[in-house]
């Protein structure tokens, strides 16, 4: 005697299973998702109707429509700001992608004390921006700060010279740059090896056996591993660049003159000190959707090259 499978029960069954399942889901992402609408989403949307009104630290004045986009779009000292974080983009994402990952070839290779290395040069990146600040501030100082210092003694600067590292403008972007090369290169670093130690040692082998050097080792196997790992360091790299705003801040104020005043520098300047947030919220708006559409050329300009 063959017994049938009561189907019915088996797909009640399942379904119990999944609505389980989907309950339980829905109990571990409940929380974050709450969190993420009350302290995400919904000030997004508020920031939006903020930015439609003449809105000062005391409250809402009145209802402007676009006026403060259109008073931005006119604003010289808006375009230029942006101008100059868009500078520091321009100097800082090479020079921050070339040095991470030079360090992360020399600390995957056979070396000694390639444990200590790594926690030298990802130390920094566990510092605050106040104290990272304040370590350069002393460290760029003229007459007495090290970089002088050392200058001095090798030769480069005479006696009587002295480099104003953060009072003169063809120097303050370069003082900013290393502050923000020392202090983040260990994060993208760490990223960039752990890409490296996942390459498999086959490849390298079976490339030796072919009678490949070193160079040809990196342009046919080790770029080709890292491009997309390398893309996406890029991007993220160039949105935390276009955010600066604590080192600048805390180390030149945006000077001298406003050659350093980054664009969140003007919006939080426009904000509480000019007490304009309906304009600064406007700023703010502009230039999220300028990084969106930067970001998305991005991805589509370099997504190709690692198709």
């Amino acid at each position: 005697m063959v017994v049938e499978p009561d189907l019915a029960h088996i797909s009640t069954g399942k379904r119990k299973r999944k609505l389980n399942n989907e309950l339980l889901a829905s109990a571990f992402l409940g929380p974050y998702f709450i969190f993420f609408l009350v302290f995400s989403i919904v000030p997004i949307f508020y920031g939006l109707f903020v930015s439609l009104h003449d809105w000062t630290l005391i409250g809402k004045v009145k209802f402007v429509g676009l006026d403060n986009y259109v008073y931005a779009l006119q604003d010289s000292d808006f375009w230029a700001s942006l101008w100059n974080t868009s500078y520091f983009v321009l100097i800082s994402t090479p020079l921050m992608i070339i040095t991470s990952f030079g360090l992360a070839l020399i600390l995957d290779s056979r070396i000694k004390g390639r444990t200590f290395l790594r926690i030298i040069f990802f130390m920094p990146n566990i510092l605050s921006v106040a104290v990272v600040s304040f370590i350069w501030i002393f460290v760029l100082a003229p007459y007495s700060g090290l970089v002088n210092t050392v200058l001095h003694n090798i030769g480069l600067l005479s006696l009587g010279t002295e480099l104003f590292w953060l009072d003169d403008p063809n120097l303050a972007w370069i003082s900013i740059v290393m502050i923000t090369l020392w202090w983040t290169q260990g994060f993208n670093m760490i990223l960039l090896l752990a890409g490296l130690q996942d390459i498999p040692i086959d490849h390298y082998e079976a490339a030796t056996l072919d009678g490949a050097n070193t160079w040809a080792k990196f342009k046919f196997i080790t770029i080709p591993a890292m491009r997309g790992l390398i893309v996406l360091i890029t991007v993220l790299q160039v949105i935390a660049s276009f955010k600066v705003f604590g080192q600048v801040w805390l180390v030149t104020r945006g000077g001298p003159g406003n050659e350093t005043r980054t664009i969140i520098q003007y919006i939080y300047e426009t904000g509480f000190t000019a007490n304009n947030l309906g304009l600064s919220t406007a700023m703010s708006f502009m230039f999220f959707i300028f990084l969106i559409i930067l970001s998305f050329f991005q991805l589509k300009f370099f997504g190709k090259k690692v198709d």
